[in-house]
C-alpha cells in the first residue's frame, strides 16, 4: 500500500470520520489486521477559521501548504485535504508539493457523473456554497448544474456548522431545518444533494431525506483508498 497524507483538523470532528472510514475501507478490502498507512497533520482550526472569516485566504493557503510539505517530507505519496471549504486554497497546496492532491470536487463530480446526474443541490459552509471554486469545478469538469439555498438560508446553514456541528452538537432542530431545505431544492429541480461538509453527513446520518444524498467525505475517502491500494 502507498502512504497517504491527510491534512485535517478543520474540524477535528470531520477528521475523525476520515480516519475511521479510511481504516475501515482497508480492513474491508484486505481483511485480517490490515489498516490504512496514514500520515496526519491536524491543524489548530481556530486560526484557520479566523482567516476564513477575515477573507485572508492567502495566509490560510500558505499555512496548509507548509503542512503539506511536511507530510511530503515524511513520506506521503498523495494528499487528502479533509475539508470541503479549504479546497478554495487547493492551488496553493498543489504548488507547494510534488505529490498529487486528491481533490474532493473531483471525487464528488465523478460520483455524480456515474449516476447520470446533471443538477445537484449543494449544502456546506457559506464559502463552499457562495464562492465559485466548488461549483465551477463541478460545472466545468463534470457538467453539473449546482443549486444552492437563498442568502438567508445559507447564513443559517453556516451558523449551524460552525456553532453547533463543529463542536459536536447535533440537534434535532438543525436536522429538521436542513431536511426542509433539501425538500425546497428538490422542488427547484435538484436530482441529488451534495453534503459538501463532513459534519452535515454526521448530522443527517440515518435520516430519510427528500433527495438521494452524495456524501462528499465518503466519496473523497473512496478516492484515497483507490490511491493507497493502487486500484
Amino acid at each position: 500500500m502507498r502512504m497517504l497524507g491527510v491534512l485535517g483538523g478543520m474540524s477535528w470532528e470531520s477528521t475523525v470520520t476520515y480516519y475511521q472510514l479510511l481504516n475501515r475501507g482497508v480492513r474491508d478490502r484486505l481483511g485480517g489486521l490490515h489498516s490504512a498507512p496514514l500520515l496526519l497533520h491536524s491543524v489548530d482550526f481556530a486560526p484557520i477559521a479566523a482567516q476564513q472569516k477575515a477573507g485572508e485566504w492567502e495566509a490560510a493557503g500558505q499555512a496548509l501548504a507548509e503542512a503539506a510539505r511536511g507530510l511530503e517530507r515524511a513520506g506521503a505519496t498523495a494528499l487528502l485535504l479533509a475539508t470541503n471549504t479549504m479546497h478554495k486554497v487547493a492551488a496553493a497546496i498543489e504548488d507547494a508539493v510534488e505529490i498529487p492532491l486528491l481533490h474532493i470536487g473531483d471525487a464528488v463530480g465523478q460520483a455524480l457523473q456515474e449516476r447520470g446526474v446533471t443538477c445537484a443541490a449543494l449544502l456546506g459552509t457559506r464559502f463552499t456554497m457562495q464562492e465559485a471554486f466548488y461549483r465551477e469545478r463541478l460545472g466545468q469538469r463534470f457538467g453539473i448544474q449546482v443549486r444552492v439555498p437563498d442568502s438567508a438560508t445559507i447564513a443559517e446553514i453556516d451558523r449551524v456548522i460552525f456553532q453547533e456541528l463543529c463542536v459536536g452538537r447535533f440537534l434535532p432542530e438543525a436536522r429538521a431545518f436542513y431536511l426542509g431545505e433539501l425538500e425546497r431544492l428538490r422542488g427547484e429541480g435538484a436530482e441529488v444533494a451534495i453534503l459538501g461538509c463532513t459534519e452535515i453527513g454526521l448530522l443527517l446520518e440515518g435520516c430519510p431525506a427528500p433527495l438521494p444524498l452524495v456524501d462528499s467525505t465518503e466519496r473523497h475517502v473512496a478516492m484515497g483508498l483507490e490511491w493507497m491500494l493502487g486500484l
